[in-house]
């Protein structure tokens, strides 16, 4: 990677000229593109643009290009298709009060993926590759960043075994991709307490799994977890460790922190069962910057049950990519039902909220550099 500093556009802007930009004949119009982005919902709305590259045996990455946002001509034998043999990443573009657009800790999620890419025995995909597509990206659809705090234009690059091929080895062909979908507040309520189910029947990933990749047959396990929440009337699941059921580990998408009443803030540690969020590892800077000792430890759920109930533990909360900081107001399962706190969000869980949300939209100081300057 170049040294060159990342406030200065022109770092990723030279980068990004990596991917050739094809013609697109069929751009949204302006009215059209206005309407979709004005109050999209997570995930269900896609840019004009795609960055795609291929990756065969021997030969390694080529034909990087910027194509239009189209259907993926798949063989019914793909690999991945069988084999499940893919591994993702999300990241989002802000779009700053003097109409500047920027990206948030790319270089980590660049490195994460590496790490998936390994675990799923994929090619991996170079930092700069991954700065370069997304940049790139972004630079062709920088009209699809929505201008409203708190919308943003979230990232998607993908990685995936595209060879035609019904047998599990290594692949020789794979295909990366990144689309673009412009999103607003992932609960659209906004911030309130979520509920959360403990499930302790069905596990997401065990010792020496997959659980520290972003892969998506993770998620694909914690549905069923999920869904047995919801019916019970929780919004999301947390999992308990598969080996002995004692410990929580994480949400189904997203890692959990808990603040105790002298301030110290504990969160699971990266065990290989769950995934090194760069919400977490940037929440956990945050912590320390304001005086906050962070304890990264096995957490004993019924020690956590036993100490929200005396009220040693004043708060629990989620984080993530989509859902930056979400409190979490109830843990339940078939054997308790107990509130954090008195159900409101906390003071500490909304501050760090506000203060990560103020450095990605620019209206706070970045004191660690984290922000990268597209245009």
């Amino acid at each position: 990677m170049t040294t060159q500093s990342h406030h200065d556009p022109a770092y990723l802007d030279s980068l990004a000229e990596r991917f050739t930009v094809l013609p697109n004949d069929n751009p949204a119009s302006d009215a059209k593109r206005e309407g979709l982005i004005d109050k999209p919902a997570f995930g269900q709305v896609f840019s004009d643009s795609m960055a795609h590259m291929s990756w065969t045996k021997g030969e390694g990455w080529s034909d990087r290009r910027i194509e239009p946002y189209a259907p993926i001509k798949l063989d019914p034998g793909a690999s991945v298709l069988h084999y499940a043999q893919e591994v993702f990443e999300g990241l989002k573009a802000y779009r700053h009060a003097d109409g500047s657009t920027w990206l948030f800790r790319p270089d980590a999620n660049a490195e994460r993926m590496q790490n998936s890419a390994k675990r799923l025995y994929l090619p991996e995909v170079s930092v700069d590759d991954f700065l370069a597509s997304c940049a790139a990206l972004v630079l062709q659809d920088r009209k699809w960043v929505p201008t409203r705090r708190e919308y943003t234009l979230y990232l998607r690059p993908f990685l995936f075994a595209s060879e035609p091929f019904l047998g599990v080895r290594a692949p020789q062909e794979v295909d990366y991709c990144v689309i673009a979908s412009p999103s607003g507040p992932y609960f659209p309520g906004g911030v309130k307490p979520v509920s959360i189910w403990v499930e302790d029947k069905f596990f997401r990933t065990g010792p020496g799994g997959t659980g520290f990749a972003k892969c998506g047959g993770n998620y694909a396990a914690s549905l069923v977890g999920e869904y047995r929440g919801i019916d019970q009337g929780c919004e999301q699941v947390c999992f308990v460790d598969a080996a002995t059921k004692t410990y929580l580990e994480e949400l189904g998408g997203m890692n959990m922190m808990v603040a105790h009443k002298d301030g110290h803030v504990e969160t699971p540690s990266l065990n290989g069962n769950i995934l090194p969020g760069v919400t977490r590892r940037s929440i956990i800077q945050l912590l320390e910057d304001s005086g906050h000792d962070v304890v990264e430890k096995m957490i004993v759920l019924q020690e956590l049950l036993d100490d929200i109930r005396s009220g040693e533990v004043t708060e629990v909360f989620a984080c993530g990519t989509a859902a930056i900081i979400t409190p979490i107001g109830r843990f339940k399962s078939e054997d308790f039902d107990v509130t954090v706190g008195d159900g409101e969000p906390g003071e500490l869980t909304m501050k760090l909220r506000d203060e990560l949300l103020g450095i990605q939209m620019g209206e706070i100081e970045d004191p660690h550099d984290w922000m990268w300057k597209v245009c």
